[in-house]
């Protein structure tokens, strides 16, 4: 990795970690339900598309931390935070490597990363829920989940696409092409 790319990825890691901090913290401020809108799974899903899958995973994972140590969000009880982590995780990998390794455009891996990060979220149910005595059905929790995120995927999946069309993002994904 030359200088400049690892420049690249450090700074664009840095504001997508940033954004997966203020995002949230502005939806909850405006008193708008945060796992109505998702506002962190966007810069999660744009670090997946500007970022090879390590350093979208270190998005992933730094993003919910981060902000729970500053704010409290999400919080540990009931263990959103470490199911979070599990559910972004997925979407920045599943989205980095769909959009590198595979002809998928952005119509198809965003909604194929929407699927695999929510069947990460059930198994993030299943394996880390009990050790929390958070015990639910897996199947009946994303599916709630899920339906109340349905205002928020709407929204990821119109501004994710458009913010794609941006010249500069558009010069950042051309550049990870290279």
């Amino acid at each position: 990795m030359t200088t400049h790319s690892l420049t690249r990825s450090l700074v664009i890691a840095a504001l997508m970690v940033a954004l997966g901090v203020t995002l949230p913290l502005a939806v909850h401020l405006a008193k708008i339900g945060g796992p109505i809108l998702c506002p962190m799974h966007i810069p999660i899903f744009l670090a997946g598309l500007l970022l090879e899958p390590g350093w979208a995973l270190v998005v992933a994972v730094m993003a919910p931390i981060l902000s729970f140590i500053l704010t409290g969000m999400p919080p540990m009880s009931p263990p959103m935070l470490p199911l979070m982590v599990v559910e972004l995780s997925f979407y920045a990998v599943s989205i980095s490597l769909l959009t590198r390794h595979t002809r998928y455009n952005i119509w198809v891996s965003l909604p194929l990363s929407m699927i695999i990060g929510r069947i990460g979220l059930g198994l993030a149910a299943a394996v880390i829920g009990p050790l929390f005595n958070f015990n639910v059905n897996p199947l009946v929790y994303v599916y709630g989940a899920l339906i109340q995120a349905l205002p928020g995927i709407a929204l990821q999946l119109l501004i994710i696409p458009a913010l794609v069309k941006v010249p500069s993002i558009s010069a950042q994904l051309a550049y990870k092409n290279r």
